[in-house]
């Protein structure tokens, strides 16, 4: 199979040259068709989409020709989409890899066509990461003024009306977490620093936060009582059908070979394979109801993403472009083993016990692949 190689004189399109374009770039035809057919319908103020067209540019509309992102239930995403039309914010928890984040980029592009007013939370947050900061050289030079000040994502996201995105806030301690604490009350934020009407920003129509939270990380830093009464709180749940779980990967991991420009295949029953085997160890329990000790790793959708991915990267620079169930297997190992060493073993018992019990060609590639479980 002859290689494909970039054409550098090619002007890229919609974003084609980055590696992780932003949601509103990557399917900005879908959000232009949606607010044209939006044309005269009462939305939230500050919404640059109805709350209905929220809902289609997730789970897809085929009359306007706008796919799928998300699987979940609509009456949860009703409630997450009316969460952040009202004066509270929307945190989203769940295990890792369930598209809390993505989701979040998915409602930030609908409501603001802005998903990049992001706060990655970690133990290294800062206040400055937060709100704002100063240029000192400027700060020196002229005073507090506004040139002289860093807009950080919540002061773009106040001042401009838009979705302020904080990811993983429990990893945040929570002195820090805290200061949302006035800025989701009173929907202003205090520039003590500066002078007269710019002491104070206040939030412009359509401003609003989603946080994430990942449920293996809480109590490290637990929210604090007074910041959880300013959140409408919904979980994530991992995807339970599996049928529903084989057309994610298999779409998603499609489409992260198209735009790696690795025209590599990923057959169905490759997909079928690697979502069952996440699928089952992930719920400690196999199809027929036999128990199973699951790893330690989440062995998330994502993950099941990723995986395919990185096996049909292997497959096309290394084979013959076609997925078989020995890439699987060794990018199933990386994506397995992370947390604790005696995954190896519970991985191994799997393949000894259950896919060598599986009937069909491709379990039977699968279970001979086992050697790289090392």
């Amino acid at each position: 199979m002859p290689r494909k190689t970039a054409d550098k004189a090619t002007p890229a399109k919609s974003g084609s040259e980055l590696q992780r374009p932003a949601s509103e770039m990557l399917y900005s035809d879908e959000l232009d068709r949606l607010a044209k057919a939006d044309m005269g319908q009462p939305r939230p103020l500050g919404w640059t989409l109805t709350p209905a067209s929220v809902l289609k540019f997730v789970f897809g509309d085929e009359a306007l020709d706008v796919q799928p992102k998300f699987v979940g239930s609509r009456s949860f995403l009703e409630r997450c989409v009316v969460a952040l039309a009202t004066n509270r914010g929307l945190m989203l928890i769940g295990e890792p890899g369930t598209a809390k984040s993505y989701l979040s980029e998915l409602l930030a592009a609908a409501i603001s066509r802005d998903s990049t007013l992001t706060i990655q939370g970690s133990a290294g947050t800062s206040e400055d990461n937060i709100k704002y900061s100063w240029n000192y050289a400027l700060l020196l030079a002229e005073g507090p003024t506004e040139r002289a000040l860093v807009p950080a994502p919540l002061y773009h996201g106040m001042q401009t009306g838009k979705i302020v995105r904080f990811e993983e806030i429990t990893r945040c301690p929570i002195e820090i977490q805290d200061i949302l604490l006035s800025i989701l009350s009173d929907r202003v934020m205090s520039v003590p620093e500066m002078h007269g009407d710019a002491r104070s920003l206040y939030a412009r129509t359509g401003f609003n936060v989603i946080a994430t939270a990942n449920t293996r990380d809480r109590g490290v830093n637990e929210m604090s009582a007074a910041l959880k009464r300013r959140f409408n709180f919904e979980t994530v749940p991992p995807i339970a059908d599996l049928a529903q779980e084989m057309a994610l990967v298999q779409r998603e991991a499609e489409k992260m070979l198209a735009r790696a420009e690795v025209p590599a295949t990923l057959p169905p029953e490759m997909t079928e394979l690697l979502v069952t085997t996440f699928h089952e160890l992930r719920a400690g329990e196999t199809a027929d109801g036999k128990a199973l000790e699951p790893l330690t790793t989440a062995m998330s959708t994502a993950e099941a993403v990723s995986t395919a991915y990185a096996a049909g990267i292997h497959a096309y620079y290394y084979g013959s472009g076609t997925v078989v169930g020995e890439h699987l297997v060794q990018h199933l190992v990386g994506s397995a083993f992370k947390d604790a060493p005696e995954d190896i073993k519970k991985l191994q018992h799997y393949f000894n016990h259950v896919v060598k019990g599986r009937k069909g060609k491709a379990w039977h590639e699968y279970y001979e692949a086992r050697k790289h479980l090392l």
